[in-house]
Formats: structure tokens, sequence, C-alpha cells
């Protein structure tokens, strides 16, 4: 079977992320991948009835999928009233019960750290912070590691709870990363903000030794809700605060 007709056989499997990522591996791909009724089928599983019109759209499948289905643009944001400079982030992590990494990281430190990974074509932007781990601890895949992350307005002394006490319990060999969730409590000045997830995650490389993780690094993210550094902020100062 020709590299053409074996494209064709896969890719009507593919979701609309990944479909969008095989466009930019070659001109051969793209052009495949960009074949409008890959995208109509794509909008049919996601908007049944509106793929039941006796009018197409006036625009092809795969620009209407592309518009509704990426961020759309945001409004500019009024300067938070918080700063990086205002925060201290404490982050401890048990294996079992035995603590394995205890750090108070500054606000600063971390806003350095922050990093964006873009996946091309459907532009959905992803704002990680990131500090490295040292010296590094190994882990294996058979203990129970945990953590919890506390952060500290300086101004105030006030104290939030960002993650308490969650488990890494998804990891993705591929990213080379164990994530772990909370979801954020909000002030009852925010009655509606909900469902919104704090999540830290371990950056590790796979040991000489079977089952055994090397850290090297840790993540935090609110992608559910910001991706900026002032969408963070904003979000930080929404948090039940003590």
């Amino acid at each position: 079977m020709a590299d053409e007709e074996v494209l064709k056989a896969v890719f009507p499997f593919l979701d609309g992320k990944d479909l969008a990522s095989c466009m930019v591996v070659s001109k051969q791909w793209r052009d495949i991948a960009r074949d409008d009724y890959l995208w109509k089928c794509l909008c049919a599983r996601r908007w049944p009835s509106f793929c039941k019109r006796p009018n197409p759209p006036t625009v092809t499948y795969y620009k209407l999928y592309q518009t509704f289905n990426k961020r759309q643009h945001r409004r500019t944001l009024l300067p938070p009233r918080l700063s990086f400079d205002d925060l201290e982030f404490f982050i401890d992590i048990w294996s079992e019960d035995k603590l394995i990494f205890s750090e108070v990281v500054a606000g600063p430190v971390l806003q350095n750290g922050m990093m964006a990974d873009l996946s091309c074509d459907l532009e959905v932007r992803e704002y990680k912070m990131t500090i490295p781990v040292e010296p590094r601890f190994t882990v294996t895949w058979s203990q129970t590691v945990s953590v919890s992350v506390l952060v500290v307005r300086k101004d105030s002394n006030r104290v939030a709870c960002i993650i308490n006490k969650s488990r890494f319990e998804y990891i993705d060999r591929t990213a080379r990363r164990a994530h772990a969730f909370e979801y954020l409590d909000f002030s009852p000045d925010h009655p509606f903000t909900s469902g919104i997830r704090g999540w830290i995650s371990l950056c590790f490389m796979e040991d000489g030794d079977e089952g055994v993780l090397d850290v090297f690094g840790i993540e935090m993210d609110f992608c559910d809700a910001a991706n900026s550094k002032e969408e963070v902020l904003w979000l930080l100062d929404m948090l039940d605060w003590k």
C-alpha cells in the first residue's frame, strides 16, 4: 500500500488536535490532512445537528472546526493586583510517609521558569511554571508519591492552599511527566467560580533500573483557566486566603 493510501486510511481515526499536528510534518501530510471531508467528519462527531443543515457552511469545515475549537481572542486584562514579587510557594513532596523534597520557592523564581507550549495549528497555548530539582531524587513506579503546595502573600502574610497532599496518579511516559491535581478553593467573594484545577507535574528521566524515575524538575500550571502570567495572578488573587 502506498504511503498516501496509508495516511488516508489512518487520518479519519484521529481527533482534531492530532490531525492538525500532522499538517506540519510535511507538504504531503498537510495536503492530505487538509481534505475537508476529514474535517466534516470531525465536525459531524462534535456538532452532528449542525452538519445536518441542507445548506453547507460558507467556510470550509476545517475553518469551522478551527474557529470554534480554538480559544477565542482574549480581551486585555486590567493589571493584576498581585505580583510574583508578593508571593512565596511552599512545595513538599512525600514518598509514602517519607519527605523527599521540601522547598520554599520565591515568586520571581517560579515566574522566570514560565514556559509556553504551543500546539501549532489550533493555537492552544499552555503556560507552565518550572523549577529544577536540586539535588535530584528518585522514586519507583510502585511508590505512592504525593505533594502539597501552599502560597503565601508577603504583603499580608496570608496563606492559600493550591494542592493538599494529592497523589501523582497520572503518569505520561511519552512526555516523561507524572501529574497530580487539586480543585482550587476560591474566596466566598467569587461564589460562581469552581471546577478549576491546580496541576503539578514531576519531570523525570527513566533510570537504568527498570521502574525507577529520576526526577529533575517540577512544573506547575493552571491551564484549566489561566494561560498567561496576568491570568495566573488574577486566579491566585481569587483564592480563599486565610
